[in-house]
């Protein structure tokens, strides 16, 4: 027990300039900590298991999920040039102390009496057992457990042991931990292979890998390099023939596939892969050596990853200043100020495009902040708009932008520069499928996964809104409603009596009433009050029945007449895969994310089969989607997603904005007969977007920046209509229920005086539980024309088929 011994004698240390009481707390606080210290026997025979890897399509890793995250080299097989580096600038005396270096204290101590840039006194054995059982914060208590534990690990370890588990342990900077993985990470190549230089700039990373990562910043990560290599010669580590060959060697920085690949923004899929394969195989799937291959497309999922990063930004940018995110003590000038600046950037690290930086200069003109390359960026003019507000002179302490605040920015491009915002709020998702096979092809769920792991493609249960429609519209098919049907766009009221509870009084978007028009239109422009008026004609129940066969829960969709205005919920997953159902003519298919599952030396255990549409997963009649798939498309030709053509330059795009009550969920879902993708924005804590935010302005912009890059060299593609539509006049109807079938008047009672001649004529049809098969109308309305004997025998035939949508 001589290290107990030892540690005790370090803790009284800490106390001799104390009272006695004060020491017997320190030796107290000791004999409390003991019992609590972790067990650290396991790592007398460190063995990383074989982690479970998520990859890609395209065989790119996208996830590793372990007990530990390593490419384990022995301590046989690190080369000397790569320990000699670490040992002379993170602990030169490793091999002499025992755990605790206590000259270097002393040293350190006397170094910081009056300086600004402080020294530490961390040896490589107190570093692994911070990094492997403690937590980052900077307390007392966890300072005294980290000296316990160091003390611990140097009885129950040799030191070879020791440095073993820091070489393979540590982390470098871009997902890499352990210097095996460092060096392919930055280098391209093994360990074994680094030279002198290369072993210096690698050695230079633990201390901070944002600040001297040599992609980000090589003027401060030569300048670490320069120090190491000076230091391995003060220690004897290397001659001074080598060391200037050192300095003179120009690095060859792995910058190319490896590196964009490590930086795969695909967290969200990697984690529900790896519930779904723990779910399967149990825990051991974790040390087993599985590789998981997903269906995801990496260039999709780049494409939707920055589409969202953009999509938040530009809302971000409109919203109110809610003031930096901390401030720090500024110094003067010179190594002091940058010091403090890597600290601070080291605790508030780079969120993607949103860069932390540290204000050095403010005023209502103009803006220079700095990061960890130290040079003094000026932001002025537009940039600094989304944060006037922190720039004025009465703004509160909380909120003033001064010298020593962290801000965000970002650079918006050469046309644009740099701007001022802040981390955001609201979050944003996008799902991405073949339309045919329910492959996953991208899918984000959330603004940032290390930030809020809450996958919001599969997890968040929103009111769809508007874009819940077409699937009312698809019911009202099957009850005789065709596109040219006519729909009044007229107010309607329903009494508390009527409601059974509050009186309602629906609105449109707009607060507007348009009057009579066709269903083509209406759909088109998202009128709320056709909507309601084509749900009355089918019968809440029936329609609660209908949207079943397209994957949604009943429960979530109570049969009340809100449901045509989307007040159910869903989860953007759940829309995909519904909207999908017309997108492939009629079929209903189950999202699918893993392709594969091979154990280490490549056996498969699991092959996902090839998937061909059938019969057994249709939906609803191929007729239905043909005509859903024509309404959806005049969506975004002249209606409220008219931009998502315009934008993309291919008529082949089909889809619905959805905007819910006081604008708290944001949609746009839409397909091109290949893929289906599905955006949304809201807060996670529902509250108002904003007064004039719409699922056009905020989610459709997010979809299209998506289909660009999916839907690219990719040929248009049209549908041939299904048996069982006939085309007069240029519009589409179920055979049976051509022009001339049905009662006049959905909501209508005349004909509108300022109708649209291209609406006059048509087929329309009363409101309310009607049947479109009774031979009278209501009193004191229009009397249909009375159909043909063929047209009466069709509708016979078709009563069985109808009966699922009556109450």
């Amino acid at each position: 027990m001589g290290w107990i011994v030892r540690a005790f004698a370090w803790l009284v240390g800490l106390g001799a300039a104390a009272v006695l009481s004060g020491m017997m707390v320190v030796a107290t606080g000791m004999a409390v900590a003991y019992p609590n210290l972790p067990d650290v026997t396991d790592l007398a025979d460190y063995r990383p298991k074989l982690p479970l890897r998520v990859l890609a399509a395209d065989g790119t890793q996208i996830g590793e999920f372990g007990e530990e995250r390593r490419n384990l080299l022995r301590i046989k097989e690190i080369p000397e040039v790569m320990v000699d580096a670490v040992l002379a600038i993170e602990d030169a005396r490793f091999f002499e102390h025992s755990g605790v270096d206590y000259k270097g204290i002393v040293r350190a101590a006397l170094s910081n009496l009056g300086q600004a840039k402080r020294q530490g006194a961390s040896t490589i054995t107190m570093q692994v057992a911070r990094n492997v059982y403690l937590s980052a914060e900077k307390t007392y208590t966890r300072k005294i457990y980290e000296v316990l534990l160091t003390f611990k690990l140097e009885h129950m370890l040799t030191k070879e042991q020791i440095l073993e588990i820091y070489m393979n342990q540590i982390f470098l900077g871009h997902r890499a931990y352990g210097f095996e993985a460092a060096a392919q990470t930055y280098f391209g190549k093994p360990l074994k292979q680094v030279t002198v230089a290369e072993a210096a700039m690698l050695a230079g990373l633990p201390k901070a890998p944002s600040a001297y990562n040599p992609f980000t910043n090589p003027q401060r990560a030569r300048q670490r390099q320069l120090h190491i290599i000076d230091r391995m010669v003060a220690n004897g580590y290397i001659s001074d023939a080598q060391a200037e060959e050192a300095r003179e060697e120009k690095l060859k920085l792995n910058r190319g596939e490896k590196v964009r690949k490590e930086e795969s923004h695909a967290e969200y899929v990697a984690e529900l892969a790896r519930q779904a394969i723990v779910a399967q195989y149990g825990d051991n799937a974790y040390t087993r050596g599985l590789v998981v291959t997903t269906t995801l497309d990496m260039d999709e999922q780049e494409a939707a990853y920055q589409a969202v990063r953009e999509g938040i930004l530009e809302f971000e940018l409109r919203q109110v200043y809610r003031g930096p995110e901390a401030f720090i003590e500024l110094p003067a000038a010179g190594e002091a100020r940058q010091e403090a600046v890597d600290d601070a950037l080291e605790e508030h690290r780079d969120n993607g495009n949103f860069l932390a930086a540290v204000v050095v200069e403010a005023s209502p003109r103009e803006v220079v902040v700095v990061r960890q390359d130290g040079e003094p960026l000026s932001i002025k003019g537009r940039g600094l708009e989304p944060v006037r507000s922190g720039l004025k002179s009465n703004a509160n302490d909380q909120k003033r932008i001064r010298p020593g605040a962290l801000v965000r920015i970002v650079d918006r491009g050469p046309k644009n520069g740099w701007y001022i915002t802040q981390l955001p709020e609201v979050e944003a998702a996008l799902i991405a499928l073949d339309t045919r096979s329910g492959d996953v092809r991208a899918m984000v769920g959330g603004f940032d996964f290390n930030k809020n792991k809450f996958n919001h493609v599969t997890q968040a249960w929103r009111q769809p809104g508007s874009s819940f429609k077409p699937f009312i519209y698809s019911a009202a098919l099957e009850k005789g409603l065709s596109p040219a049907t006519i729909v009044n766009d007229a107010p309607l009221f329903y009494t508390a009596q009527e409601t059974g509870g509050k009186p309602w009084e629906p609105k449109n978007y707009d607060g507007q009433f348009d009057g009579p028009m066709s269903v083509r239109r209406a759909l088109a422009k998202s009128k709320n009050m056709t909507s309601i008026r084509t749900l009355q004609l089918v019968g809440t129940q029936s329609a609660q029945r209908w949207v079943t066969r397209f994957g949604f829960e009943a429960k979530r969709h109570p049969p009340y007449l809100t449901m045509a205005l989307g007040a159910g919920s869903a989860t953007p997953m759940e829309m995909a895969t519904s909207y999908a159902v017309f997108a492939n003519g009629g079929y209903r298919v189950a999202p699918r994310l893993i392709k594969r599952v091979a154990e280490q030396h490549g056996r498969v255990i699991y092959e996902a089969p090839e998937l061909s549409l059938n019969e057994q997963q249709r939906a609803i009649p191929a007729r239905n989607a043909f005509i859903m798939n024509s309404l959806l498309q005049e969506v975004t030709r002249s209606g409220t997603a008219a931009k998502a053509r315009g934008l993309l330059q291919r008529p082949d795009v089909y889809g619905k904005t959805g905007t819910t009550n006081d604008a708290r969920d944001a949609w746009f879902v839409g397909y091109q007969p290949s893929v289906v993708a599905a955006a949304w924005v809201g807060y996670d804590i529902p509250k108002k977007l904003g007064r004039r935010e719409t699922g056009g302005g905020l989610s459709l912009p997010i979809w299209v920046d998506y289909m660009r890059v999916a839907l690219k060299d990719k040929p248009v593609e049209s549908y041939s209509a299904p048996r069982g539509v006939m085309q007069v006049g240029g519009e589409w109807y179920y055979e049976e229920f051509g022009p001339g079938f049905g009662v006049y008047g959905l909501g209508l009672d005349d004909p509108w005086p300022g109708m649209p001649e291209e609406d006059l004529g048509q087929d329309m049809f009363y409101g309310g539980e009607l049947d479109p098969f009774s031979a009278t109308s209501p009193a004191g309305t229009a009397t249909p024309p009375v159909p043909s004997p063929q047209q009466q025998q069709q509708q016979r035939e078709r009563r069985s088929i109808l009966d699922i949508f009556r109450n």
